[in-house]
């Protein structure tokens, strides 16, 4: 029985078909939604501090909160309970570290994220995620 599930959210496909996974186990379970997008700013680690970067940060943190808006529309208009979380560093350990801190009892991410190269094979952040979580986690394939 679940009643906390999180669900990462990029704005990718997969991560939508997560999210309505989400929707509907939180529909048969009476469980509560909790939505996490990380900005990783872990890729940005070694560029120089200055304007550019902190207009990229902005730039995603903003794209972070429209998709974490949407997602809240989606679940609300479900009747389902849901909380926002807007994280920065690595996705994966940032998802994870949510979890526990929040007592999840289930994560729902998509196969694979925004990224490419990540397409080639099961998504980085999903591998980081399913082989550290210490909870129920499901991967939703496109």
């Amino acid at each position: 029985m679940f009643r906390k599930i999180l669900v990462a959210i990029d704005g990718s496909e997969p991560a939508n078909r997560a999210l309505e996974a989400a929707i509907e186990m939180a529909g048969t379970w009476n469980a509560e939604i909790h939505a996490i997008y990380v900005v990783e700013s872990g890729l940005f680690s070694s560029l120089p501090v200055d304007n550019t970067l902190e207009i990229i940060y902005s730039v995603l943190q903003k794209e972070g909160e429209e998709i974490l808006e949407s997602a809240r529309t989606k679940v609300e208009a479900a009747g389902v309970p849901f909380t926002a979380h807007l994280r920065q560093g690595h996705a994966g350990s940032r998802i994870v570290s949510l979890a526990k801190e929040l007592g999840s009892d289930l994560i729902i991410l998509g196969s694979y994220g925004k990224s490419g190269v990540d397409r080639l094979l099961l998504g980085s952040v999903t591998d980081y995620v399913v082989r550290n979580s210490p909870i129920t986690t499901m991967v939703v394939r496109s």
